[in-house]
């Protein structure tokens, strides 16, 4: 009884207090600016109120402490051993929403018992990182040998290709960012360079004709021969990247403006020109913008913003919560919440680079990774600098789905974090 009270007392000792805190801080936040998105000042309803959003996240918060609480309370090794079976689980139910999913705002992506709604997705991701790390992880891995690297982009392409199905290119697209991990663990640069460049390519096959961008390329093709040393295999190489990149630029614009959705091609045409059409595809992103600017410096103060109170920010519970913080905290307000979420993403990397054990490093760096790209593109879209894929604001947003997987993935790294002696033992 007493050697139990004593490791209860070191597990706790080494439990990272600073990451809880900073977690539970961007909760709280996130439920204030629930009810401010919410809140009818002719209404008189409190926080509390269960028939407001602000008081169905405070139950979803309270299932999450006893979420957080099993997390704790399971043998670490657990995730260690069962990371392929979890993995298998989840991607079981991404199957399974293909095929009894009930389909909302053009995206069949929820799983419906009675009352309650799920988004497999949301927990394909934390599942994901386990995978990955449990894979990256195995003593029988060369990590100098691509075919590595090729074959754990597998288990993430998996979750992707499935998710896309359902329809929901953007939370499809956060699996993507996993690839920093692999960048960590001595992947070459050129695995950010190469997204970035084709990044780019994309980009400009919207903004502008598909023939333009062509000739651009051949332009900068020619001129990279032109100015460098003209050995065969160089050309070649030159050739086939021009070849890959041209049909990048073709297969974005045919797939966007042939295949997307109306409301996803409506995204896509909302930021490519914003004041082209304020009162239709640029509704969104007009009405962010207008609240998170008239903010101000200081805010309009809890519960006085005027956009998101009268309906004309969408989603404002949900994707766009952001412009409730802009509009009533202003500038300060943001500021500080994007300095919070530095502070977080900055205390889980530290995290990681103290671990002995691979796995948990690849499986903290999955984590860091998942929470930029969604704090990145979440408020780049409510400001306009990149388009609407409809991500929610990690721990902000409403939604139980979304606040129980980041839960499950953040306190699983803090976990193993706990033990990260033990892990090294291993």
């Amino acid at each position: 009884m007493e050697d139990q009270i004593q490791r209860k007392g070191r597990f706790l000792g080494n439990l990272d207090w600073l990451a809880v805190l900073l977690f539970f801080m961007l909760v709280f936040v996130g439920w204030l600016n629930i009810y401010a998105a919410v809140y009818n000042e002719e209404a008189h309803r409190s926080i509390f109120d269960l028939g407001l959003n602000s008081g169905k996240q405070l139950l979803w918060v309270g299932t999450t402490i006893v979420l957080v609480t099993g997390i704790l309370a399971v043998d670490f090794k657990f995730f260690d051993s069962f990371a392929y079976v979890i993995y298998g689980v989840v991607m079981l139910t991404l199957v399974i929403v293909l095929i009894f999913g009930r389909e909302v705002a053009g995206s069949k992506s929820w799983l419906e018992i009675g009352a309650f709604r799920l988004q497999p997705a949301e927990f394909a991701k934390f599942a994901t990182a386990l995978g990955v790390a449990k894979f990256l992880s195995s003593p029988s891995m060369k990590m100098d040998k691509l075919m590595t690297y090729v074959r754990a982009a597998m288990l993430i392409l998996l979750p992707m290709a499935l998710i896309v199905l359902q329809g929901d290119v953007g939370s499809a697209m956060v699996f993507l960012i996993l690839v920093l991990a692999f960048y960590r663990e001595g992947l070459t640069g050129l695995v950010l360079v190469i997204p970035t460049v084709i990044g780019a390519v994309s980009l400009l096959s919207l903004l502008y004709p598909v023939v333009a961008v062509t000739l651009g390329l051949l332009a900068v093709a020619v001129l990279i021969i032109a100015i460098g040393e003209k050995t065969k295999k160089r050309i070649a190489m030159v050739v086939v990247s021009l070849g890959f990149l041209c049909m990048v630029s073709v297969g974005v614009h045919y797939v966007v403006f042939n295949i997307f959705k109306p409301h996803q091609q409506g995204r896509v045409k909302a930021f490519i020109d914003p004041d082209g059409d304020p009162l239709g595809v640029g509704w969104n992103v007009t009405q962010a913008k207008i609240a998170i600017g008239s903010g101000g410096f200081w805010g309009k103060g809890f519960l006085h913003g005027t956009q998101t109170k009268f309906d004309f920010v969408p989603e404002q519970s949900t994707d766009f919560i952001f412009c409730t913080i802009g509009e009533e905290h202003g500038w300060v307000g943001s500021a500080g919440v994007v300095l919070l979420f530095a502070l977080f993403m900055f205390r889980l990397i530290f995290l990681a680079e103290r671990q002995k054990s691979r796995f948990v490093r690849v499986y903290g760096y999955c984590v860091v990774s998942i929470i930029f790209f969604h704090w990145f593109v979440n408020v780049g879209m409510t400001i306009g600098l990149f388009p609407v894929i409809g991500i929610p604001l990690p721990l902000v947003s409403y939604g139980g789905s979304s606040l129980w997987a980041f839960t499950m993935l953040i306190f699983i790294f803090i976990k193993l974090d706990a033990h990260r002696m033990q892990m090294m033992a291993r």
